[in-house]
């Protein structure tokens, strides 16, 4: 096998390898021919280790703001506060069928009352609190709590969360827990975590088998209703072993591992891979109250110069605003590039702009490219199933299968679907078997609904690009097939900074159009206006029109075929809605929900006569 040149990481990863098995049929199974080693019991295992080894290590940290100091729990401090929650989630008589429900965000309590539940057994689930603060009609949460019958809700405060606590209070029977020691309508999670330890729960931990529950993740809805993602203690634990055989320096640096991190543990991405890669490896989790969106990205930079992470985790948006701050502020260039290993991006993939901004601004800085890496996988495979453990020539390339992990990769059109089988894949959905018989094929592969390419067919090691999700593609009149997701991906890049994100329509015609969700500080930037400026004043600004249309020449130029650019775009001011399903809390766009809800604004777009929408210059 041809090894994939990688001497700026020497000593960080494996050398990447993969076996390629062509069938009679025309699919293709990919798999890695280093054997998944054993993997721990459950995560609890974990927590126990490194409380006993490394007590006084720090485990997690978190502060309320930029001035403030970090508040910090040890391995020894947090098992005996998860001990003490575990005996009072026994003796509430909480289980797989009365599971703990968290609504609020990241923050040591989350965390704690998370590990607690799966330290003997009870599943937890953490939802989105976007369902909970930003929803209208709660119509979501409502149907998650009612498929759950939670034992016990578990909210920051109870206060912000009147509204949604109101509108599911007909569903359940669960206790609510609250963060918020003065809260009268709620029990204290300091008199939950203070509460006396039995010997219930020593049994109940020695009970969890590889195949208990540790929690459920709903989907994010990017492809239709959000369902409950059955998440085993195999899924987790195997996920995390196969990690380490690929990201070697773990097993060397135990104890030094140190992660900054914004991403919510509502979906897999954050909780998963990041929170348990710290937990696996003895490592301390910075929690970042900050996230890439305008006026709490601050926060996320004032914690980044306070802690510098080992490895730096972001999705694309996030490395938008990182690259904007890096370049306004040398000492913290100096810092990032010098400190961090390497940086790892998912949840979607990284305009290929971005990519190179970061790599100039590398080399200037430190003399050489900081390694950007990243992973492929979903909420179904705990999330990891390929990994980039390599230098990669360009933005995409989302690796290789992990170790225990096979690849099918099936003819549909003209693309490759890909399909995952392996002990990182759930068995299915909560009291949804219609929905889990549907989600497998004969042969028990999981059928994400992506599609990918090879980099190199006759050398597989080289790894796969994402080819966007099945679903999403669609032929114009033509015949042409119109890849969703690259196309997306490259419009972004030709707009860039005007395009927060892009929703690629055209279905059934001549020509590919853009709906653009606007980043509208950028476009006010170019346009020159103030930040008081109304958005319609903003967008409908000759200089912001006359940039758009200067992007979609570019695209055009780069790609001229009917199905590679967009003839036209429109503007849109209003954002993504969460109640309508139009993104996640990663900022992921579901391009269904987007053209369904605004069948208006693909009217107009389609209009001729109609003049807000803007061409090719």
């Amino acid at each position: 096998m041809t090894v994939v040149p990688d001497g700026d990481v020497a000593g960080l990863f494996a050398t990447p390898r993969t076996v390629a098995e062509h069938r009679a049929d025309g699919s293709i199974v990919l798999r890695s021919p280093e054997p998944l080693r054993a993997s721990a019991r459950c995560i609890g295992d974990w927590l126990e280790q490194w409380a006993r080894q490394t007590p006084d290590t720090i485990f997690l940290a978190e502060r309320g703001g930029v001035e403030a100091p970090w508040i910090t729990v040890t391995y020894a401090q947090a098992l005996r506060q998860v001990r003490a929650a575990a005996s009072w989630m026994l003796a509430q008589g909480l289980s797989a069928e009365r599971p703990l429900v968290i609504l609020s965000d990241n923050s040591i309590d989350h965390a704690l009352l998370a590990l607690a539940a799966q330290q003997v057994g009870v599943p937890s689930a953490a939802i989105s609190p976007a369902y909970s603060l930003m929803s209208k009609d709660f119509d979501k949460l409502k149907s998650m709590i009612a498929l759950l019958e939670p034992g016990a809700i578990y909210v920051s405060a109870t206060k912000p969360f009147a509204a949604a606590l109101a509108a599911i209070r007909p569903l359940h029977t669960a206790q609510i827990i609250s963060g918020h020691d003065k809260d009268a309508d709620s029990l204290s999670f300091r008199t939950i975590v203070e509460s006396p330890e039995t010997s219930e729960v020593a049994k109940a931990f020695a009970a969890v088998t590889p195949d208990t529950i540790a929690k459920f993740l709903f989907t994010s809805g990017s492809t239709g209703t959000p369902k409950a993602v059955i998440n085993t203690q195999r899924m987790l634990t195997s996920s995390q072993q196969a990690k380490a055989q690929t990201w070697t320096f773990l097993e060397e640096s135990r104890g030094n591992l140190v992660i900054l991190d914004w991403l919510p543990w509502s979906h897999t991405f954050g909780a998963n891979h990041n929170f348990n890669l710290v937990l696996r490896n003895g490592g301390s989790l910075y929690i970042d109250g900050g996230k890439p969106a305008p006026g709490l990205f601050a926060m996320s930079l004032a914690n980044l110069k306070s802690v510098m992470p080992t490895v730096y985790f972001n999705v694309p948006r996030g490395f938008d605003m990182l690259i904007a701050a890096l370049r306004s502020d040398e000492e913290l260039r100096r810092r990032f590039f010098g400190e961090v290993k390497f940086a790892f991006y998912a949840g979607a993939a990284l305009p290929q702009n971005l990519w190179d901004a970061l790599e100039q601004l590398s080399i200037e800085t430190v003399g050489r490219a900081l390694p950007m890496v990243s992973a492929w996988g979903s909420t179904e495979t705990s999330p990891l199933a390929t990994d980039c453990h390599f230098l990669a020539e360009r933005s995409g390339n989302i690796g290789v299968p992990i170790p225990g992990t096979e690849l099918k990769l099936v003819t549909s059109g003209d693309k490759l679907e890909v399909r995952v089988r392996g002990p990182n894949v759930t068995p299915g959905y909560w009291k949804a078997p219609e929905l889990t018989k549907q989600a497998f094929d004969d042969e028990g592969f999981y059928l994400i609904g992506d599609a990918v390419k090879l980099a190199d067919s006759a050398r597989p090691e080289r790894g796969l690009f994402f080819d966007g999700r099945v679903a999403e593609d669609f032929k114009l009149n033509s015949g042409t097939w119109v890849s969703v997701g690259t196309l997306r991906i490259a419009g972004i890049a030709a707009l860039a900074p005007l395009a927060q994100d892009i929703v690629v329509s055209g279905h059934g015609g001549d020509e590919v159009r853009f709906l653009v969700f606007s980043n509208i500080a950028a476009c006010r930037a170019h346009a020159g206006l103030p930040e008081t400026a109304d958005v319609s004043d903003v967008l409908a600004h000759e200089r912001v029109r006359d940039a758009v249309a200067q992007g979609l020449a570019k695209l055009q130029q780069q790609a001229p075929n009917s199905s590679g650019h967009a003839t036209r775009a429109l503007l849109l001011a209003e954002p993504p809605s969460v109640d309508g399903g139009e993104i996640t809390d990663k900022g992921y766009i579901n391009q269904r929900a987007v053209l369904t809800r605004r069948a208006d604004a693909v009217a107009r777009l389609n209009d001729d006569a109609s003049g807000e929408w803007i061409g090719c210059s």
